[in-house]
C-alpha cells in the first residue's frame, strides 16, 4: 500500500534556522488570542461632570506678642573705639531687657556690621582717592515681647540706654491655630454654598467632593514706629503709646465637586 506523507510548507530554498523562526512566529500569533492584553489606549477617561470653585474665609485675632527691631549705632576715630562704645551701649540694653523679664530665647542679634566712613574731595578740589576718617559700628537686636502691657516701657528704656536706630514693631500671635481653623471652616462653607448656587442654577445638583486644596495667609507685619521717631523719643522720656489692633488670618480653599445631572 502506498502511504501519503503530509506536505511541508518549507520551501527548498529556506534554511533550517529560518524555518524554525517562521514556525515559532506562527505559534506566537496563534497563541496571542488566548490572552487579553490591554493596550495603553484602552484606558477610559473619567467623563464625569465636575465643577471647581475657590472661596476664602477669614478670622481676626488680637495679637499677643510683639517683636521690636532695635539698633545701636556708634562712631569712632578707630574701629576699636567705635566697637567699644557700641558694646557698652548694647550691654546696657540687654541688661534692661532682662530686667523687664524678657527671656534669653526672646533676644537675638539681628545684624552686626563695622563700616569705614570716608571723606571725598569737593568738586572744586583736585580729585584724590577718598580717605577714611572714622568707623561706624552697628549692632541690631530683635526683642520678642510677650507681655504687651510692657511694650511702651521697653521701647522707652531702650532709647534711653542708647538705641538710636530701628525701632520698628511688628505684632503677631504665638499660636494662631485656632484662628486658622475658624478661617478654614468659613472658607469651606463658602465654597460649598458657591458651588451649590452655580450647579442648581444650571438645573443639576451637587455631588460628592472629589478634591480639596488650601492656601493660607498670615498677617503681613505692619511697622508701628519709624526710624525718624527715635530722636524724638529720646528727648521725651515717657512710656511710648502703642496700639496692637487685630491680625487677620485668611484661608483659601479650592474644591472640585461632581455634578449630578
Amino acid at each position: 500500500m502506498q502511504s501519503t506523507l503530509p506536505t511541508s510548507r518549507m520551501s527548498f530554498g529556506m534554511s533550517p534556522r529560518a524555518a524554525v523562526s517562521s514556525a515559532l512566529f506562527a505559534l506566537m500569533l496563534a497563541g496571542s488570542s488566548m490572552f487579553d492584553i490591554p493596550s495603553a489606549s484602552a484606558e477610559t477617561p473619567d467623563r464625569r461632570a465636575t465643577i471647581s470653585v475657590s472661596a476664602s474665609g477669614k478670622a481676626a485675632l488680637a495679637p499677643d506678642i510683639a517683636t521690636l527691631q532695635l539698633t545701636v549705632l556708634r562712631e569712632g576715630a578707630t574701629a576699636r573705639e567705635a566697637l567699644s562704645a557700641n558694646n557698652a551701649a548694647m550691654a546696657e540694653v540687654l541688661a534692661a531687657m532682662k530686667a523687664f523679664g524678657i527671656e534669653d530665647r526672646d533676644l537675638q542679634t539681628s545684624g552686626f556690621s563695622i563700616n569705614p566712613m570716608f571723606t571725598y574731595p569737593r568738586a572744586d578740589e583736585p580729585q584724590t582717592p577718598p580717605k577714611i576718617v572714622g568707623y561706624q559700628v552697628q549692632n541690631g537686636l530683635a526683642v520678642r515681647v510677650r507681655d504687651l502691657a510692657k511694650l511702651g516701657d521697653v521701647l522707652d528704656q531702650a532709647v534711653s540706654l542708647g538705641v538710636n536706630s530701628g525701632g520698628n514693631v511688628t505684632f503677631g500671635n504665638d499660636n494662631p491655630d485656632e484662628a486658622l481653623q475658624t478661617a478654614r471652616v468659613s472658607a469651606m462653607k463658602n465654597a460649598m454654598n458657591k458651588a451649590k448656587v452655580l450647579v442648581e442654577a444650571a438645573g443639576a445638583s451637587l455631588g460628592p467632593i472629589m478634591t480639596i486644596t488650601e492656601n493660607f495667609e498670615v498677617p503681613f507685619p505692619q511697622p508701628v514706629m519709624a526710624k525718624a521717631m527715635m530722636a524724638d523719643m529720646a528727648a521725651a522720656p515717657e512710656s511710648v503709646p502703642v496700639a496692637g489692633g487685630e491680625n487677620l488670618y485668611s484661608v483659601t480653599v479650592n474644591v472640585t465637586f461632581e455634578i449630578k445631572q
